[in-house]
């Protein structure tokens, strides 16, 4: 199945803005843990792909170290709304490289942020901008028999607006370097059932007219699935993991302004997943994929759901025999 995973959601800039608020203690990474799913780890066959994207983020809890809700009032826990797009654009090539097929990726992003923290005194709407741009110079893709495997470096270049104290950037003023490495797993003959891990590691820069640096990130994300149709469909359950592994940097500045929110981030999300073949009786022009996710065990973060919606066409599309 021409699974197109391409990119990042660069909007978590809005929920920096939000705990950036609360603590400096709390900063966020790059990679958005939900933004693949069933098959994450399989590269499509040779081709150009272009794949509209959008994630609604709807956040209702702000939750510390220990998973508490965060809130003056329980009644009025906050809420934070966000409503990305990226378009991604992914060349497999012919060409390998240590056996592996060759691609790269490209994916600008752009995102309208909403949030509502009465704990801060906060109701803001960010306007609709331009993010930070998500590259993978360099990915490849093996196809053996009962599984597909992966790997890849990305980089996040800080092109969103960003200036330290700023109640309204949609960047994060910061180079990040991604490693990315994964398989999908196929449990029968017929590579029907199968089961795709995704994992991505995050190194960051320091932030823009600061010494703070973020600390390093690992997500997971993937899915159990079956396909249908030779592979054009699937329906599963997707997850996501994601934890930070070091600690955040301050550069000698305050390390803690509001209590509780101190001390690494992490989360998990689990959903189902759809992906569906957009044809006509001749030729197959594109997939849908529609995944939803609620949040669970969210430390130092806001915890809510999300839908993410994907679009992949390959160009010229695939005559149907």
């Amino acid at each position: 199945m021409m699974c197109v995973r391409f990119a990042r959601s660069l909007w978590t800039a809005a929920l920096l803005l939000l705990l950036a608020s609360t603590a400096q203690a709390q900063f966020l990474g790059h990679n958005f843990g939900g933004d693949a799913g069933l098959l994450a780890a399989s590269q499509p066959d040779p081709g150009i792909y272009i794949a509209p994207l959008y994630i609604g983020y709807r956040g209702d809890t702000l939750r510390d170290r220990n998973g508490n809700a965060i809130a003056i009032d329980p009644d009025r826990r906050g809420s934070l709304d966000v409503n990305a797009w990226a378009l991604g654009f992914w060349h497999v090539t012919e060409k390998t490289l240590f056996g592996g097929n060759y691609s790269y990726q490209i994916a600008p992003a752009w995102s309208d942020n909403k949030f509502e923290a009465p704990i801060l005194g906060l109701t803001e709407k960010v306007g609709m901008g331009f993010g930070d741009l998500y590259v993978q110079p360099i990915n490849l893709g093996w196809h053996k028999e009962r599984a597909d495997y992966s790997a890849a470096i990305g980089i996040y270049a800080p092109t969103g607006s960003y200036e330290a104290g700023a109640d309204d950037n949609l960047g994060l003023g910061m180079w990040t370097l991604e490693f990315v490495g994964g398989a999908t797993w196929y449990l029968d003959e017929a590579r029907s059932w199968h089961f795709s891990t995704l994992a991505s590691y995050e190194i960051h820069s320091e932030k823009e007219d600061s010494n703070v640096r973020v600390g390093d990130i690992l997500t997971l994300e993937g899915g159990i699935g079956k396909s249908f149709m030779d592979g054009a469909a699937s329906v599963g359950l997707a997850y996501y993991a994601q934890w930070k592994i070091t600690d955040d940097d301050f550069g000698g500045g305050p390390a803690e302004i509001l209590p509780g929110l101190i001390g690494k981030n992490r989360g998990y999300g689990f959903g189902p997943e759809v992906n569906l073949p957009l044809a006509t009786s001749k030729n197959l022009f594109g997939f849908l994929s529609l995944r939803y996710l609620w949040e669970t065990g969210v430390r130092n973060s806001v915890e809510g759901n999300m839908l993410v919606l994907t679009l992949s066409f390959p160009w010229g599309g695939i005559p149907l025999q």
